[in-house]
């Protein structure tokens, strides 16, 4: 364990929020891999999970290429954390429509590209928030677990891994 942490003191904050940020890219990248070569399209839900990640991806590079020192380091990670306890809340959101009954599941709204195209922004977002019957359906499973709750998962991760390097001593 030690040998661990030695390792960790070791390691500049640089080079983990480069860390970071490359998770951030393969889950970015395995999401494009669902979409497009296994077909499962992404839900409201799925694209502001997306977008979250995307946001915490270019924040954890943005700290990596600045090399911002340590009270600069601690915004940069407490705003990742931030990012991905927002990511929570949509996931677990998400997952909760998926656990509903199925005479409680929202009903299927208008697409995304229609509603972007012909209602306020404010009415987009809080229809996305609402989410809808695309969101109830389970598509892809690892290990028993679908899209959101790794999604889930990765936000909790990334968001204590940005606070560890944040608050690492250099």
């Amino acid at each position: 364990m030690s040998g661990m942490l030695k390792y960790w003191d070791s390691m500049s904050k640089r080079w983990l929020y480069l860390a970071g940020a490359l998770v951030v890219g393969a889950l970015f990248c395995s999401a494009l891999y669902l979409q497009y070569v296994l077909r499962q399209e992404p839900c409201p839900l799925c694209m502001i999970q997306r977008v979250i990640f995307i946001v915490i991806g270019v924040l954890f590079f943005i700290a990596a290429l600045f090399n911002a020192g340590r009270v600069g380091s601690r915004i940069y990670s407490a705003l990742i954390a931030l990012f991905a306890a927002g990511g929570i809340a949509v996931a677990g959101r998400h997952i909760w429509i998926q656990h509903l009954p199925k005479d409680q599941i929202p009903a299927c709204g208008p697409g995304l590209d229609f509603m972007l195209k012909h209602f306020p922004m404010s009415d987009v977002l809080q229809e996305l928030m609402h989410g809808s019957g695309e969101c109830a359906a389970k598509g892809w499973t690892f290990l028993t677990l679908g899209i959101p709750e790794w999604s889930l998962i990765w936000y909790i991760l990334l968001g204590v891994f940005a606070l560890f390097v944040g608050w690492k001593k250099r």
